[in-house]
């Protein structure tokens, strides 16, 4: 997995122009499938890939923390939400609630995540790649290529599935 990842932002710049020009080509006229598609793509994925051999997500990004998470996660550690706010995030240049200081201090040597239960919304939908109306979060989904193995596999499987004109 090491290798994988280490190749991951080449690879992904190497295929950055041939993937924006399909993603723009997609948001202009998206299949009338594409959900189920991206749904199946998704899904195929994800049967050979075990995040728990990578989280280079949890590594090397941080999630966007909302009202809810903030409530939930804090309650969780029996924490008050200022605190835990004081304690783990900070707000960003878009005013966004995200982590203090990536890798994930939630995320284990093992890989595995301390609040896994209660985590973000945003760590439970990445790579985002099964969301419906796909075609809509394409620059986030250009990104993710380079930080997600499955993302960027499910992209090149796009390429090939998805004919477009």
């Amino acid at each position: 997995m090491d290798d994988i990842l280490k190749e991951l932002p080449k690879k992904a710049l190497e295929k950055s122009a041939e993937n924006k020009k399909f993603f723009t080509k997609l948001r202009k006229k998206p299949p009338k499938n594409l959900d189920y598609v991206m749904q199946e793509l998704h899904e195929d994925e994800f049967e050979n890939t075990d995040c728990l051999h990578c989280a280079n997500c949890c590594k090397t990004t941080g999630p966007l923390f909302t009202n809810a998470d903030i409530e939930r996660i804090a309650k969780y550690l029996r924490l008050k939400p200022q605190k835990f706010i004081a304690t783990y995030l900070r707000i960003d240049e878009e005013q966004d609630y995200v982590l203090q200081k990536v890798p994930c201090v939630f995320l284990g040597a093992d890989n595995y995540c301390s609040i896994y239960d209660v985590r973000p919304k945003a760590c439970r939908e990445f790579p985002h790649t099964d969301r419906k109306k796909f075609q809509q979060i394409s620059n986030l989904t250009l990104k993710n290529v380079a930080i997600c193995p499955a993302a960027f596999n499910i992209v090149e499987a796009m390429k090939k599935n998805i004919r477009l004109k």
